[in-house]
């Protein structure tokens, strides 16, 4: 799968689902060894791309994702 593809079909997961790629892909940057300033500017490079306008969700507005993820995973 090209580039391309894969962010063409992360668009298409859910909101919950796209935060559980962004961490297992930090995850997986983290188990590298890469020196620390490389590692500084990923980090950067991932809080630029997951800035947004919008302030963050409420308690409550995160309880209703993870029932709405859970109805999904168990349906």
């Amino acid at each position: 799968m090209s580039l391309q593809e894969l962010k063409e079909q992360a668009c298409k997961l859910s909101m919950s689902d796209r935060l559980s790629l962004v961490s297992a892909i930090i995850e997986s940057l983290q188990e590298t060894s890469h020196s620390p300033s490389e590692r500084s500017g990923a980090i950067e490079q991932m809080r630029g791309a997951l800035k947004t306008e919008k302030p963050a969700p409420t308690d409550e507005q995160v309880a209703a994702m993870l029932k709405e993820r859970r109805v999904e995973k168990y349906r």
